[in-house]
């Protein structure tokens, strides 16, 4: 058997390996985290139905800096996710989150929800005025709102009154909604209760 002493060969074929395992460890990396967001989603769910059954808010898991808070959904759009009750980052990595100092939805003054425009809010610049917006509370009550009108303002001066005598829901993310790097502007739906 011939020996190849070939250093140029030798160095090719390390170059050759390394990058394969580089591309292996990507890989596994991506599918990892599509997959932690997958189960993260299972784990939100069950968290809010047994908050449901309980009546107490219970942690996705053990972790977690967060609790889920209730339900929105769209119909028409085919959405659902689950509102968490922070909006830290680690809880908007899994779904809206309610401003704190902001009422709960359907009480009296504007609650305010927030997530990402890339994930769990890319969905709301298709709400059109009129469309119905559902929340389920973690009590399961069920509260309707309906889409009111949406703009655009400057994180600061965002326009929402969460003092208003109305029963508000205001929906909030960063625009535009293709932009690759965080902006100063928000895009915000207000919706207003039905019930």
């Amino acid at each position: 058997m011939l020996k190849n002493n070939n250093p140029l060969r030798s160095l090719m074929r390390i170059v050759v390996i390394m990058t394969a395992l580089a591309g292996l460890a990507f890989i596994a990396d991506g599918l990892w985290i599509k997959a932690k967001a997958v189960i993260a989603q299972v784990l939100l769910d069950r968290s809010f139905n047994q908050s449901i059954a309980t009546g107490k808010p219970v942690k996705p898991w053990g972790w977690a800096d967060m609790t889920p808070l209730a339900r929105i959904s769209s119909k028409r759009l085919n959405q659902s996710e689950i509102i968490l009750s922070s909006v830290s980052g680690q809880s908007l990595a899994f779904g809206p989150g309610h401003i704190n100092n902001t009422p709960l939805p359907g009480e009296r003054g504007t609650s305010v929800l927030a997530a990402h425009r890339d994930t769990h809010f890319a969905w709301i610049k298709n709400l059109r005025p009129g469309d119905n917006i559902k929340i389920t509370t973690q009590t399961g009550t069920v509260r309707n709102f309906t889409m009111r009108r949406a703009w655009i303002a400057p994180y600061d001066q965002s326009g929402i009154d969460a003092d208003s005598n109305e029963h508000l829901l205001a929906l909030t993310t960063c625009y535009p909604f293709d932009a690759k790097e965080q902006g100063d502007d928000r895009y915000i739906v207000e919706a207003v209760l039905m019930d």
